[in-house]
């Protein structure tokens, strides 16, 4: 009698935690290649090298970590296909269709609260505009029993979003918080870094610079990232969520998203961690529920609509025509450049931030990068790109709904209601950068007026044609018919979008003609893990 063949489960790099492991063979695939051909900060391409290596080791005799040019061809020498190769679930469009052309055994999906099929559920019969999210974080809040007394919410409503819009606080650079946990460095990470080195030294181009790893690469590193949250940060997260301080980046923010990204952490048992915290009285309910509707709610809804939206959402939506390359000082993701090329101190500071750390929290992507980059009609393409490839938690499946949806209403309203546009006056309400700008955030007309506030109007001429029937827009478009240097404003900020003064080298995937996309396919080295959590009642 034949044995059965016994499976190897390919886990990728989105899948390095235990909830995605069952005890037989492992193969982790890591890709070098892939950096040649798409953008990645340095710093991203070392976590995820650093993870995949310290999962090797800690699986010890069970895994073989195997070095390719493509997963494709790692697989395919060592017979790993049909029912030789299982995976859990598919991390990414491209995972899918190289999982399906193999004949291997698809596992259900692991690593968030809830399936597929809850989400097909409530979206039954729903058309593509009525995929609210918080409708959506309502029905999980429901189902799940998160967050509830009975029927109804904690605390009487479902969000305490309006309670978590405070000013920074004046006459301070700071929030006046400790540091925010860091790993310290090992052997693993010292031979990262001469790997990396090499690769540049071969022509390899990464975005941003080298520093030292700042986010969990371990399981054991990502609890006690989580620890720390916990203690030092959740407290004062929900009342400082939308505000932005030149000098602390992190703010009262958990950066969780990373270790959550890697399948370090599942999203439940970071909710359940914060709950207790409030059950506990330890944590106030508005930051509790801030974060767990980021988790439950903003987190789940985007990995849904990934493969709700299909594979083509990304290169075939354009609603209001953004056609703009991005500026070569965002490719060059130089702090020199970015200081000579970039005046505005938000978005300098900004591009800065990210460039040295490759992280920001939501704020600055959505209200100071993506803001400008709608405002100035970036190709959602080429932007799209740049977000996954320059954010240390930037996946295939994250940034699609997050870039081309929410900040640049590419898709004409399936995930905003209406364009994500706003002027310097809300930059300025929320954080400290316009006192150390050389632009008036009141002006809107002449050599100090400001990009965010004169590039607002300028938007909203370009692309009134397409908005016009928004009700939402209704308000500003009359404001705009209003202005009596409406022709003036125009042409001066159709100059400033002009390419800049000193055009830093475009690398491949940046330059004109692939206009972002690619044909290769070979997936991802950071291609994003599945779905199916434990959660009580959901995906069960």
């Amino acid at each position: 009698m034949t044995a059965e063949p016994v499976a190897t489960r390919w886990l990728t790099a989105e899948q390095l935690g235990p909830h995605f492991d069952d005890g037989g063979p492992v193969v982790l695939i890591e890709s070098h290649e892939v950096f040649r051909r798409r953008p990645t900060h340095r710093q991203k391409a070392h976590l995820y090298v650093s993870a995949l290596r310290h999962r090797a080791r800690q699986l010890g005799d069970r895994v073989e970590l195997v070095e390719s040019s493509s997963y494709a061809d790692a697989l395919g020498a060592r017979g790993l296909t049909g029912d030789r190769l299982e995976v859990v679930g598919a991390t990414s469009w491209a995972v899918r269709a190289l999982v399906e052309r193999l004949g291997a055994t698809v596992l259900p999906d692991r690593g968030f609260v809830t399936s597929r099929d809850d989400f097909a559920a409530w979206a039954e019969g729903r058309k593509p505009s009525q995929l609210v999210m918080d409708r959506f974080y309502r029905f999980v809040r429901e189902e799940s029993g998160i967050l509830m007394e009975g029927s109804a919410p904690a605390g009487g409503q479902f969000s305490f979003d309006a309670d978590n819009r405070e000013r920074p606080p004046k006459g301070t650079a700071t929030l006046g918080l400790p540091a925010p946990w860091a790993p310290e460095e090992d052997d693993i990470d010292a031979e990262v870094r001469a790997t990396l080195d090499a690769l540049e030294a071969d022509g390899v181009r990464f975005l941003g610079s080298d520093g030292p790893r700042q986010f969990a690469a371990t399981r054991e590193e990502a609890l006690a990232a989580l620890d720390d949250f916990i203690e030092v940060r959740l407290g004062d997260f929900g009342p400082f969520e939308d505000a932005m301080l030149a000098g602390d980046s992190v703010m009262a923010h958990s950066r969780l998203s990373v270790p959550l990204n890697l399948g370090l952490l599942h999203p439940l048992e970071v909710v359940e961690r914060v709950v207790a915290e409030y059950a506990a009285g330890r944590a106030p309910l508005n930051s509790v529920e801030g974060l767990v509707r980021q988790l439950i709610g903003w987190r789940e809804w985007v990995w849904h609509l990934y493969w709700h939206l299909g594979p083509d959402y990304t290169t075939s939506n354009n609603a209001l025509d953004a056609r703009t390359p991005l500026p070569a000082s965002w490719w060059a993701f130089d702090s020199a450049v970015i200081a000579d090329e970039v005046e505005a101190a938000c978005l300098s500071s900004v591009l800065t931030d990210v460039a040295q750390r490759g992280w920001a929290h939501h704020i600055p992507r959505l209200m100071v990068l993506g803001n400008h980059a709608l405002q100035r009609g970036y190709d959602p393409v080429e932007l799209t790109r740049w977000f996954q490839g320059a954010f240390v938690d930037g996946t295939p499946w994250v940034m699609p709904a997050n870039v081309v949806g929410m900040s640049q209403w590419a898709d004409g309203g399936v995930v905003a209601t209406k364009p994500y546009a706003s002027g310097g006056a809300y930059i300025q309400r929320m954080s400290d950068y316009c006192g150390s700008c050389r632009f008036d955030p009141k002006k809107r007309v002449g050599e100090d007026a400001c990009p965010f506030t004169a590039g607002y109007w300028a938007f909203l001429d370009r692309v009134e044609p397409s908005i016009r029937g928004n009700h939402r827009m209704a308000q500003p478009l009359a404001g705009l018919r209003r202005l009596a240097d409406r022709e003036q404003l125009v042409a001066q900020e159709r100059a400033r979008t002009d390419p800049p003064r000193r055009a830093a080298p475009r690398p491949l995937w940046a330059r004109s003609g692939t206009n972002g996309r690619s044909s290769s396919p070979q997936a991802p080295l950071c291609a994003r893990s599945g779905t199916k959590g434990t959660g009580p009642r959901l995906g069960a």
